[in-house]
């Protein structure tokens, strides 16, 4: 069993302490490895942006233990043929929603539109690299589907949660967080020059400092909430808006880690989501299926100091309430 696996310190020892949780998996474990033998039945999942890549691997591994896997995307054509596929090759039912995290507006109503209890939620979905673009709340979109549609729609979930019962929430972060801290003065990027990768760098950030909040303010009600470097998976629709990996994304130069097939890929996602030898951890960040090392300059791997910052992290759960009014 990993250190902490069954009487977890709280939250206010745990970004301090110096001893790393470890697991049997790594770099090249699969989701399907990771789910070996662990009994879901009972268990009801939502896993964003699961139409495709690293989210329907990740539905389809909790699927294929017993849970009851609801895929939630903005294109509701793109997930019901997910929804379908998955259900058909392991006989558990999965359900299709849509939901565009980009729209406040939609990520209420799908809240709203949310019974019972939620045993594990993944954040999954996001965009990486796009253009300068707004939101039709006005935010910056890497910003605003990465981080803020999530975060409302989690603490909007936060009842649901509760419920369930040693709940578990899964944020997909990505080693992207290291270029750049949140900038709280100017997040939409209205008085600077917009970056498409310091963007990104902010929002898979601030996925980081939401686990390190929620860890807190959600102990009492069991939910455990830990963020994730999935690591390099080429090819996903996530990539997208770029043609080939920046220079500094090369994964066989500074890092020596050779990118992943997607199943390599979701396997930290299902081993936070569902396994038992990470039961009752929280507020920690994670990558090759284990707790990450503090981040070393000039090496893509680890996390950033201000990345597990529990100033940084209040501030940016004010923000976000504010921007959000989740909870209102």
């Amino acid at each position: 069993m990993p250190h902490g696996s069954a009487h977890s310190p709280p939250q206010e020892e745990q970004n301090t302490m110096s001893e790393r949780i470890t697991t049997p998996y790594g770099a090249t474990s699969t989701a399907a490895e990771v789910i070996a033998g662990v009994d879901l039945t009972g268990k009801r999942a939502l896993v964003t942006g699961a139409a495709g890549g690293l989210g329907y691997e990740t539905a389809r591994a909790l699927s294929s233990a017993g849970a009851e896997v609801t895929i939630a995307a903005r294109n509701l054509d793109a997930a019901t043929r997910a929804a379908q596929e998955i259900q058909t090759g392991t006989g558990t039912p999965v359900h299709a929603a849509r939901l565009d995290l980009a729209d406040l507006d939609s990520v209420r109503e799908f809240v709203a539109g949310w019974s019972g209890p939620l045993h594990i939620l993944v954040n999954n979905a996001g965009v990486m690299a796009t253009p300068e673009q707004r939101t039709v709340d006005g935010h910056e979109l890497q910003f605003a589907t990465n981080h803020l549609g999530h975060f409302a729609l989690a603490v909007g979930l936060h009842g649901a949660l509760a419920a369930g019962g040693g709940a578990r929430v899964v944020v997909l972060s990505s080693v992207g967080h290291v270029n750049g801290p949140v900038r709280f003065d100017d997040y939409d990027f209205t008085t600077g020059p917009y970056d498409p990768w310091l963007a990104y760098a902010q929002s898979k950030t601030a996925n980081i400092l939401f686990a390190i909040e929620a860890a807190k303010r959600w102990a009492e009600d069991g939910i455990t909430v830990n963020a994730l470097n999935p690591g390099r998976i080429w090819g996903t629709n996530l990539g997208r808006h770029i043609d080939t990996p920046p220079q500094s994304f090369d994964p066989k130069g500074s890092t020596g880690v050779s990118e992943k097939t997607v199943e390599q890929g979701a396997a930290t996602s299902v081993l936070l989501a569902a396994s038992p030898v990470v039961e009752g951890v929280t507020g920690r960040y994670f990558e090759d299926c284990q707790e990450a090392e503090p981040f070393t300059p000039g090496v893509r791997r680890g996390v950033a100091e201000y990345a597990l910052d529990a100033h940084n992290a209040r501030r940016l759960w004010d923000l976000s309430i504010e921007l959000t009014r989740a909870g209102d």
